[in-house]
């Protein structure tokens, strides 16, 4: 081979291989560029982008405060958990002194062995520390260690209207109450901020890829709850169950014109900012919504109106009373005996006679017999129309929805409808009566019960203009107008001298025998009373609940007074004129 040659072949092995290394280069870019470019661009974006969470402000939970500025019954509180870096505590001792002192109560059990940890660079010694007290530790100037800030729900008012409030855990979530059934709304939603910056994190205000969403912070609500009704409500449910000896009560005030509650209160009951302090959490259950039954004698008023709208009685109708009624072999007997002979539908009511109200729910059908006519009449009006056995809808965590035999089922049958018709053989909420009767006596609208009134906008509130109209004529405004009148007669007859006069007042009590299996127990009973009062149109409807485990309690001993120390009382607080 000659030189030339040799040189020739050379030079062409040489650009070979510069041509191959080239090509691995050129492929090796092509393939970090543009195959793996998002994995790349991806791990570009984890160094140089910083993104934070821009967190929520839980929404605040007003009262209504008569005609002033609603009121905070939740709201949220700065507090801090104090660590320590053990490994460059200098005065260990002065440490220990200085979280005694100062945070007391809010240190961890055996903080002191903590700060001994020193392979250890975090231990946390107290949580929950207020403002104040961080910073008179951070007065002291301890060396090592240093302070976490977090937000808290915190309840001004202490236990006031607990169990509609409920509770916020240590997650941020809401348990129970409206804290639980509304918590989406009241959590908000998170901002968050992306920012690009140098090696050095420092943001670099220029780049398309900054994204700054602020966050949306919980809706602030106003509940329909008065915290001065809420309060003496609690009130006087405390001083007469302690005199009583009752162990549970439940109480609901509502307005019968639009559907808000404005009480609702529960014993026992607990300070939802210690929650955690609770050893029985059935204490959490709102009792009023959570809580069905069989409500005795109350419910004869539903039986009332269903026999007046369907006019198969009047109010000066009479019946043959014999102290008790055979239905299907079944034997129904008056609690007060003594009343023999013809008397009217309203001695029935004045004397809570169970022969009465089933004698409405025979005529109901043909007048002898608790037929299918009679059972589909009742289960309409009690049912579809008055909401016994239905679920109320109302803001709150927890409600159950009680239980009424359906027409047709092997419960729905005659026995079981003449049980109804006084109160047994039926579950219902204290909140489900209260708002089935406040339908009754504000001449036939169904409002949708509701524990809110509003919401606080910019500082201001903002009032809901419009009560949800479930249903009208439930009941014919005449009916409703001789219930009324039949309810007054029948309180100013036996309990006349408790009330103002000028006012118009009605009530009827309730003595419920409480289901065990296999029928009923021959030891416990739960009082009741429910009522209304107004001047030329009822203002407020007022529903109590009193019970004890193997307790005999009745509703004129233990539940009426409860009724009427609450309402002499709102018709001061609400300024009801009495009538011309």
């Amino acid at each position: 081979m000659t030189p030339m040659t040799l040189h020739s072949t050379r030079s062409r092995v040489l650009a070979a291989i510069l041509f191959s290394i080239v090509a691995i280069f050129v492929l090796r870019l092509f393939y970090l560029q543009v195959i793996q470019h998002n994995y790349y661009a991806g791990l570009a974006n984890e160094e140089q982008l910083k993104k934070e969470r821009i967190p929520a402000t839980r929404g605040i939970i007003y009262a209504r405060d008569g005609d002033s500025i609603p009121k905070p019954l939740a709201m949220n509180e700065t507090v801090y958990t104090v660590f320590a870096d053990p490994k460059v505590i200098e005065e260990p001792n002065k440490v220990v002194d200085v979280m005694k002192r100062i945070a007391g109560g809010n240190v961890r059990a055996g903080f002191e062995d903590l700060l001994k940890k020193t392979d250890s660079r975090y231990q946390i010694l107290a949580t929950k520390v207020t403002r104040l007290q961080a910073e008179k530790i951070k007065a002291e100037h301890l060396y090592g260690i240093g302070f976490q800030a977090m937000s808290q729900r915190y309840y001004p008012e202490g236990g006031l209207a607990a169990q509609v409030l409920g509770f916020v855990d240590t997650e941020g979530v809401g348990r129970y109450g409206i804290e639980s059934y509304m918590n989406e709304q009241l959590t908000g939603v998170d901002g968050r901020l992306e920012t690009v910056t140098d090696v050095s994190d420092v943001p670099l205000t220029i780049g398309d890829r900054n994204i700054r969403e602020p966050a949306q912070n919980g809706k602030n609500i106003v509940l329909s709850i008065d915290r001065n009704i809420q309060s003496y409500t609690e009130k006087v449910l405390l001083d007469r169950v302690s005199k009583s000896g009752a162990t549970n009560a439940s109480v609901v005030v509502m307005n019968p014109n639009n559907g808000q509650v404005m009480a609702m209160a529960n014993l026992p009951t607990y300070n939802p900012s210690e929650y955690f302090k609770v050893s029985d959490i059935a204490v959490f259950n709102n009792d009023a919504i959570s809580r069905p039954y069989e409500p005795g004698s109350v419910i004869k008023t539903f039986t009332l109106a269903t026999g007046l709208d369907k006019n198969v009685i009047t109010p000066n109708s009479t019946y043959v009373n014999n102290d008790s009624i055979l239905i299907d072999g079944w034997r129904i007997e008056n609690y007060t005996k003594g009343n023999i002979g013809t008397i009217s539908i309203k001695t029935a009511l004045q004397w809570s006679l169970n022969t009465g109200f089933v004698t409405i729910a025979q005529r109901l059908g043909d007048g002898t017999n608790i037929n299918r006519t009679a059972i589909d009449t009742m289960y309409k009006y009690f049912h579809d129309r008055l909401g016994v056995g239905r679920m109320t809808g109302i803001e709150l965590a927890g409600e159950a929805a009680g239980s009424l035999a359906a027409p047709g089922t092997g419960e729905g049958n005659a026995v079981k409808y003449a049980n109804v018709s006084f109160g047994q053989g039926m579950n219902a909420t204290a909140l489900q009566v209260a708002a089935g009767f406040s339908a009754i006596v504000n001449n036939g609208t169904y409002y949708k019960p509701t524990v809110i009134s509003g919401e606080m906008v910019d500082g201001k509130y903002k009032q809901e203009t419009k009560p949800a109209v479930v249903a009208e004529n439930v009941v014919s405004s005449l009916t409703a107008k001789e219930v009324r009148s039949m309810l007054e007669e029948s309180r100013q007859s036996v309990y006349g001298n408790l009330d103002p006069a000028g006012y118009a007042i009605g009530g009827k009590t309730g003595t419920a025998q409480v289901a065990i299996p296999g029928g009923y127990s021959p030891t416990e009973t739960i009082g009741s009373y429910l009522g209304y009062g107004g001047a030329e149109k009822p203002e407020y409807v007022i529903m109590v609940a009193v019970s004890g485990k193997d307790m005999a309690m009745a509703g004129n001993t233990d539940a009426m007074p409860i009724f009427t120390d609450i309402s002499n009382w709102l018709i001061d607080y609400l300024k009801i004129a009495p009538r011309g």
